[in-house]
């Protein structure tokens, strides 16, 4: 009996053993399986992953940088015109350097002086655009380079010039003639497509073609297509015209059918019953008589494989022709690039004899290193005089944007409004900080910005510097996400740092007000200070959103506090803002020219408007708290109605309503940021109606770059 326990004893653990070994050989195998799925997925999220490691890292060191802050500048760059004078020979290796040191913006007006009334280089540029024309010419055949690698710049003399324009001449004469054999069969294939749609319409029609085209002297042919609701009626109508009505196909909502009768005095009626019942008629091609529809259908068919094998062929010549030809085409590009400095330069180049002005504006800190360009590359002497801009020239000084790359999308924002003029306050710095609180603030959620930041990333090769303001919009949304306490909806899972919205909705209108104040002083601020620095004193203190309006505006402000807090509106702050309308109303006044009568209704009206005004302008920012606190709502009825739903409902729903909430209110959220920006702030203080500086470049692409 113990032997025998023994056995079973031995067999029981030898068992245990071999199920031990079997799970050791199956974990093993699934540990090496997910093993290599994990590195699998490292190897693909690591570069990601390092990409945007090393982005956040870039971007946060140029947050540190001082080259930022010296980018975020209110007023824009000093600017200095200038005036050029060198030997006319000089002229194109001038413009090649100007173009080069990219800070040179042409100023295209007239010289003082009558002497220099001469235009050189009239010939070089005609030589250039005949050139230019058909090298783009023959682009549109073959390929070619658009912005080619330029090794080594050099000046194109104008013999250099004339070789390569007889030279593109002759290879336009033979890329045209492969024009010539596309466009002949494009023309032919168009035309054999269309008669394949035509005989779609008669496919099920087992008729000669040729008899319904031509009417007899007795019978009246209609073929076309009505409405499928209209052909009972139509039925009945045809009849009593003595007429015929055959359906021979119906295809969704439309029906083709032939209509059949005698000629008669009945056919004019028959004409307008047709178009009342929306009759369409089909056209018979030329060319189909004697012949069945899917006959001819099959002749087309091979005329149009004939075609295609006559494109192939051609196409094939193509190639080779563009490979013999293709060295001489990118440095015909390139020379061309070369030579476009001067060519673009023409306007603002005057000339007397041998000598030759080029006028322009640089930016003053740029003035130094053009000097030491210009010394370097020309060889015959040359004067460069400089001096600050006129009062009556800040019109047509040129503004140079915000170049950083943190600030690029904002510019771009700002230049849809319009472009700052030399003197007035760059708005992008400020528009770009007062967005980014606007747009967290009302659209705070941590998991939701996240997502937005997360799509502009993977999104950034289509949305190129703009995928930027994705990034930072989305960083924001997420800040403010985290002094919410909001993650995808939920309030719970995050501790809010600060409050959620919709637990203190009325300190949440009462900072969107005071936001609003702040913002309204501020732009009123910045429209005295830029009427200030172009010496416009009386604008600066009576214009619209000058002093006095600014001084009435923080007198009702007081005052709306003082009647919010203790019940009275104060005693200052009437005598102010009384003293401030009986101000602009008295400057109103002297400067109006009109009857009594009407300076009175002008002057009431105005003031009316400047109290009105920037009362609904500063209530227009609510919609800053209002925002927060619907998208508190709607993420909390999303979540409500998750809750509703069993697990996988619960899941589907909140990634929905999500979705939902990120693509409608995020864009709505967008609109409404836009809009108090533009009109709150940009129409106080910017005209819009500035010069972008526009720097003389040499087009071309860095060695290596793709």
């Amino acid at each position: 009996m113990s032997t025998t326990r023994q056995q079973l004893t031995a067999a029981f653990t030898q068992q245990l053993l071999a199920l031990w070994a079997m799970v050791r050989v199956r974990f093993a195998k699934a540990a090496r399986r997910l093993k290599g799925v994990i590195i699998a997925a490292t190897n693909q999220a690591g570069p990601a992953l390092a990409s945007a490691a090393t982005q956040v890292a870039q971007t946060w060191r140029q947050l540190r940088s001082a080259a930022l802050w010296h980018e975020i500048r209110l007023r824009p760059l000093p600017m200095k015109h200038v005036r050029l004078l060198v030997i006319t020979d000089d002229l194109p290796q001038t413009s090649l350097t100007l173009a080069e040191t990219e800070s040179f913006h042409p100023d295209t007006r007239p010289p003082a002086e009558q002497l220099l009334s001469g235009i050189p280089g009239r010939d070089y540029r005609a030589i250039y655009q005949q050139a230019h024309v058909r090298l783009e010419k023959i682009a549109k055949v073959v390929p070619v380079d658009a912005a080619p690698d330029l090794d080594a710049v050099r000046v194109i003399e104008h013999d250099a010039l004339c070789t390569i324009n007889e030279q593109l001449n002759e290879r336009w004469a033979e890329a045209s003639r492969f024009e010539e054999g596309f466009r002949r069969i494009d023309e032919q294939d168009r035309f054999v497509r269309e008669q394949q749609a035509a005989l779609e319409n008669f496919s099920n029609l087992k008729i000669d073609l040729g008899a319904l085209r031509n009417k007899t002297r007795f019978l009246d042919f209609y073929v076309g297509v009505v409405p499928r609701e209209n052909v009972s009626r139509l039925q009945g109508a045809v009849t009593l015209a003595d007429h015929l009505l055959f359906t021979y196909l119906e295809r969704e909502q439309s029906t083709h059918v032939v209509i059949v009768g005698p000629r008669n005095e009945k056919e004019g009626q028959l004409a307008s019953v047709l178009s009342s019942a929306s009759f369409q008629s089909l056209p018979i091609p030329a060319g189909l008589e004697n012949a069945s529809p899917a006959h001819k259908y099959d002749e087309l068919t091979a005329e149009r494989d004939q075609l295609q094998t006559e494109r192939d062929t051609l196409q094939a010549e193509v190639e080779a022709w563009e490979q013999t030809h293709r060295d001489f085409l990118r440095s015909a590009r390139q020379a061309l690039l070369m030579a476009a400095p001067f060519v673009t330069l023409d306007p603002s180049i005057r000339s007397a004899g041998h000598l030759a002005v080029v006028c322009g504006w640089v930016p003053a800190r740029a003035l130094a290193e053009l000097e030491a360009r210009l010394r370097a590359s020309l060889a015959l002497p040359f004067e460069l005089e400089h001096r600050d801009p006129h009062p009556a020239e800040r019109a047509l000084v040129p503004t140079v944007a915000a170049s950083h790359r943190l600030l690029s999308p904002f510019a771009m924002l700002v230049k849809q409004y319009g472009i700052p003029q030399y003197g007035e306050v760059d708005p992008t710095p400020l528009f770009a900080v007062t967005f980014l609180l606007m747009f967290g603030s009302m659209f705070g959620d941590l998991g939701q910005g996240a997502v937005i930041a997360g799509l502009a990333w993977i999104a950034r090769a289509k949305l190129g510097l703009f995928y930027r303001f994705g990034v930072m919009a989305g960083l924001s949304s997420m800040c403010f996400g985290v002094l919410y306490g909001s993650l995808f909806g939920y309030e719970e899972i995050l501790p809010a740092l600060w409050m959620s919205p919709i637990h203190h909705p009325i300190l949440m209108l009462q900072i969107a007000l005071g936001y609003g104040v702040l913002f309204i002083t501020l732009a009123c601020g910045l429209a005295i200070s830029n009427r200030l620095a172009v010496k416009a004193v009386a604008a600066a203190v009576f214009g619209h959103h000058g002093l006095v309006n600014l001084v009435f505006y923080l007198a009702l402000v007081w005052g709306a506090v003082g009647l919010a807090t203790s019940g009275h509106f104060g005693t200052a702050p009437l005598v102010l803002a009384i003293g401030a309308l009986m101000a602009l109303a008295g400057y109103a006044w002297s400067h109006l020219q009109a009857p009594l009568g009407e300076k009175i209704l002008v002057v009431f009206i105005e003031t009316l408007e400047t109290v009105i005004g920037y009362t609904s302008n500063t209530l227009s920012f609510l919609r800053v708290a209002a925002f927060s606190l619907n998208h508190a709502a709607l993420s909390l009825a999303v979540l409500t109605l998750a809750g509703m739903m069993g697990p996988a409902g619960h899941l589907i729903t909140v990634i929905l309503g999500n979705v939902f909430v990120i693509v409608l209110e995020g864009g709505i959220v967008m609109i409404q940021v836009m809009r108090l920006q533009y009109y709150e702030g940009f129409s106080r203080y910017f005209s819009g109606d500035g010069r972008a500086f526009a720097p003389l470049r040499l087009r071309r692409r860095a060695v290596g770059s793709s």
